[in-house]
């Protein structure tokens, strides 16, 4: 396989503060990843690496065939589609459904005066209805429910054709059905054999989509582990990785962890 994603020995530091410290992970094309870990693990700093907002202090970073540092950002930044709060924070909220998915094709936020050709307008069209909001084309993005806009980054977050797709905790903020409408839909792309390398960031093993393959558990900015989701979601490291102690169960493709009770600990 080709690797779309290497960090080797990766440290970001702020001052003081070490927020990732000397990680090493491979993501290869093909492979569903999730990252898991408590507030302040360093998910949302190893996304940024990723998507080539961020460089490292120290270690390397191989992205999509290219050595960052060593390449211009802005050739690399449309292969790579991201779905964020950061995002979503820049979108006007008058922008209407079809454009916002559209300016992705010109890496901009905001339709102003760039021209589209068929190409990109039936791309567009073709994204609305793989994420079932193409009911949604002509709505503003500020009448949106949640989870609405979710589906929506995500459709923007596709539009160029990336390498690799980042989801940045695309379930928070959603009620129980919004969560599991959303899981369902990133399993079907998780399944799509044409769908990019992707790497989903979260702080809950429930909303691991079925058909992810890897797991990636931080904490405190290192790596607990990593590695194929069976072996990897453990209740040892699991427990570790929360630092509590947990049970893990599979069940029908889909994760769950419950804090171990007093009366489990001592069977």
């Amino acid at each position: 396989m080709t690797a779309v994603l290497e960090l080797a020995d990766v440290t970001v530091r702020r001052g003081e503060a070490v927020l990732l410290d000397r990680v090493t992970w491979v993501v290869d094309e093909g492979e569903r990843w999730v990252v898991l870990g408590p507030n302040g693990a360093g998910k949302t700093t190893l996304l940024q690496i990723a998507a080539a907002q961020l460089h490292p202090t120290d270690g390397a970073v191989g992205l999509l065939g290219e050595l960052l540092g060593t390449v211009d950002v802005f050739e690399l930044r449309p292969r790579i589609g991201v779905a964020s709060a950061a995002v979503a924070e820049r979108i006007p909220r008058g922008e209407k459904v079809r454009d916002l998915v559209l300016t992705a094709a010109h890496g901009v936020v905001g339709r102003w005066r760039e021209q589209y050709d068929e190409v990109d307008e039936a791309r567009a069209d073709a994204l609305l209805r793989e994420l079932s909001v193409e009911h949604l084309a002509d709505r503003v993005f500020g009448t949106l429910s949640e989870g609405e806009r979710k589906r929506v980054q995500i459709a923007r977050s596709l539009m160029t054709d990336p390498e690799l797709l980042l989801l940045d905790e695309p379930a928070a903020g959603l009620d129980l059905g919004g969560r599991e409408d959303l899981v369902s839909t990133l399993s079907v792309l998780a399944y799509d054999p044409d769908s990019p390398a992707t790497v989903l960031v979260s702080h809950h093993v429930e909303e691991i989509p079925p058909g992810f393959t890897h797991a990636l558990l931080l904490r405190q900015g290192r790596v607990v582990a990593a590695g194929p989701l069976a072996e990897t979601l453990t209740e040892g490291n699991l427990s570790a990785t929360f630092d509590t102690p947990l049970t893990v169960a599979l069940e029908e493709g889909r994760w769950s962890a419950r804090r171990r009770t007093r009366r489990q600990a001592g069977a």
